[in-house]
């Protein structure tokens, strides 16, 4: 007999990407045969955050999405496109304003049009009771300087594909912040410190994610013939944060799930028992 897969929430993927347009059908049947319950959707900028929850209205119950303007793009912000998001965030499968926040790796828009998108993305959860999908890359100290005085005001916060040092984690975690952990974890080189900090994250402020079709985790055996990473990869993520913390992979899964449940307000959306 069976045994059936426990339920997980990928809380943050790219399925819009174009990697995905030839096979998607194929894609959520997979993800969903290893146990992926639901998949929340990552928008990025307007276009794409109303991309986002196009597909995931074509999935009721199974797929959300986020609304908001990736720091990359925060060049691209202002009043008009706020008020969009504004609208876009009143529909049902949107559940979160992001990917927002700051990234001073790449400055793809110059510091001080990311820090201004930043605040007005938080502005906007607060006032719509939305919680908030985080981005940070190379801009700790600017990023906690506005998001801090701000937190306790928010619905919510996961910091998404933390990579960060300790401090950084043990801050978050001080603000009340969930944390999203990635295939990065898989990989031994570039993850050691993630590695050795996923134990310290409480267990009621972890939640999981693939980034996919990025970040495909680099231990999966066999090795995929495509480096795309897909939702399916989640169980696999989990498994090896659970052996990190010395758990097994059901408390790990149970736990992440009911995280993820309560900070989308997934129950409430749609009234799905998974």
């Amino acid at each position: 007999m069976a045994v059936a897969c426990p339920p997980v929430i990928d809380i943050g993927l790219n399925l819009t990407h174009k990697s995905f347009q030839s096979d998607l059908p194929q894609v959520v049947d997979r993800a969903i045969a290893v146990g992926v319950a639901q998949m929340i959707l990552t928008g990025t900028t307007l276009a794409g955050s109303e991309e986002a929850c196009s597909l995931a209205e074509r999935f009721p119950g199974r797929m959300y999405s986020t609304a908001g303007i990736h720091p990359h793009h925060a060049s691209e912000f202002n009043a008009e496109t706020l008020a969009e998001l504004k609208a876009l965030a009143a529909k049902k499968t949107v559940v979160a304003i992001g990917e927002c926040g700051l990234d001073f790796f790449r400055n793809y828009s110059p510091q001080d049009e990311q820090r201004s998108c930043f605040r007005e993305q938080l502005e906007l959860a607060k006032e719509l009771g939305l919680p908030v999908f985080l981005h940070e890359r190379d801009a700790h100290e600017a990023f906690a300087e506005i998001l801090e005085p701000a937190v306790a005001s928010l619905q919510g916060a996961v910091v998404h594909c933390f990579t960060g040092n300790p401090a950084s984690l043990h801050q978050y975690l001080e603000m009340g912040c969930f944390i999203g952990v990635t295939g990065w974890v898989c990989d031994e080189r570039r993850g050691g410190e993630l590695r050795e900090l996923v134990p310290e994250i409480p267990l009621d402020r972890l939640m999981i994610e693939t980034d996919a079709p990025y970040l495909s985790p680099r231990d999966l055996r066999p090795k995929p013939k495509s480096t795309r990473n897909e939702p399916c990869h989640l169980p696999h993520i989990g498994k090896v944060i659970a052996e990190l913390r010395g758990i097994d992979y059901t408390t790990l899964a149970r736990s992440t799930t009911e995280n993820a449940r309560r900070f989308f307000g997934l129950n409430e959306k749609d009234g799905t028992l998974l």
